[in-house]
C-alpha cells in the first residue's frame, strides 16, 4: 500500500511493504517485501532496503546506506558513521570513529564494537 499523500516514484515496490503519507521514495531505491516505511520518511536513489524492515517516522535514508533483514530504524534516525553504532536517544554532538559504540546525551564512548 503507497498512501495517496506520498510521493513515491518507485514502481518496484512490493504489494506487502506500506508507504505512509508524506514519504519521499525515489526512483532507484531498492525495498523489500512486508515493509513498513512510517510517514515523514526520505528514501534516496542509492538505497537498498531489506525483508520484514520498519523504518519509524521522519527518518532520512541517504544513498549508499543498506538496511539488511529484519531491521527496524528508531523515528528520527539519522545515519552519519561507517561502522558506527550509536545508543537509542543520544545526542552526537561530534564525530564517531568508525567500530565504536557511543551512548548517552551527549553521546560518549562506551566501547569497540567488536569487544564483549
Amino acid at each position: 500500500m503507497i498512501h495517496p499523500l506520498s510521493d513515491c516514484n518507485n514502481s518496484a515496490i512490493p504489494e506487502s511493504t506500506n508507504i505512509w503519507q508524506f514519504c519521499v521514495v525515489f526512483p532507484g531505491a531498492r525495498i523489500g517485501e512486508n515493509c513498513n516505511i512510517c510517514s515523514h520518511c526520505l528514501i534516496e536513489n542509492d538505497v537498498v532496503i531489506g525483508n520484514n524492515v520498519t523504518v519509524k517516522c521522519g527518518v532520512q535514508i541517504w544513498d549508499g546506506i543498506e538496511l539488511e533483514d529484519g531491521v527496524m530504524v528508531g523515528a528520527n534516525t539519522t545515519f552519519t558513521g561507517e561502522n558506527a553504532m550509536i545508543g537509542a536517544g543520544s545526542v552526537v554532538t561530534k564525530s564517531v570513529p568508525a567500530g565504536e559504540i557511543w551512548v548517552g546525551n551527549p553521546a560518549k564512548f562506551l566501547r569497540k564494537i567488536d569487544e564483549q
